[in-house]
């Protein structure tokens, strides 16, 4: 008897670890309008952009060489890096970008420190006229466990260079969120060893 009811708060305690406290924040774009300026339109998730423009396909967007990875819209940088700004840390980020020379994703702490760089897999990834062994909507993703404040991407310096679509981040856990998980854990651990004990 004793194994099953230790067996059980050992089925609740893993259940409780994968618990994932901040669901990720994703964006497809599709609520906006062909050309919209991108600036606070998704300050509400937590990320605010700069030097980002929406396209549509069949209207600006030239879609036989940078197509949408999801849907008809996309972003892309409209004079100069783009640049997102997360309302909290970030812990990990991902998004499909198709790009017309070397793209370069760089990730700074809440003190704009510079945390981590991702380049592009190829020079250029269009449909019609990109690297050899290249596709459209490649994946670029980026992970720093202690939270990322801020992404800036460039390819060309005066921007019109890449589009990004289906961009998503995960927030970093709040520190009470997490002091309270791990209390409620420890709480039942420690109410079924007595139990145990008792019985």
């Amino acid at each position: 008897m004793k194994i099953k009811y230790l067996l059980t708060l050992l089925l609740i305690l893993f259940a409780l670890m994968g618990i994932k406290e901040s669901p990720a924040v994703t964006i497809d774009f599709e609520t906006l309008s062909d050309s919209d300026v991108v600036t606070t339109q998704f300050a509400g998730l937590g990320i605010i952009f700069e030097n980002a423009t929406a396209l549509t396909a069949g209207i600006s967007l030239n879609e036989y060489e940078f197509p949408p990875h999801s849907g008809d819209n996309v972003v892309f940088d409209d004079g100069g890096p783009m640049t997102l700004t997360f309302g909290i840390p970030m812990l990990d980020f991902e998004g499909y970008f198709t790009y017309l020379t070397p793209l370069t994703l760089s990730f700074y702490d809440p003190l704009d420190n510079l945390v981590g760089t991702v380049v592009s897999d190829f020079s250029t990834n269009m449909v019609l006229s990109g690297d050899t062994g290249s596709s459209p909507n490649e994946l670029i993703t980026f992970a720093w466990a202690p939270g990322f404040s801020s992404l800036v991407i460039e390819a060309d310096p005066f921007g019109a260079s890449f589009t990004m679509d289906d961009l998503s981040a995960t927030p970093v856990p709040e520190p009470g969120t997490l002091l309270l998980l791990g209390s409620g854990l420890l709480g039942m651990m420690g109410y079924g060893l007595r139990w145990l004990r008792r019985n």
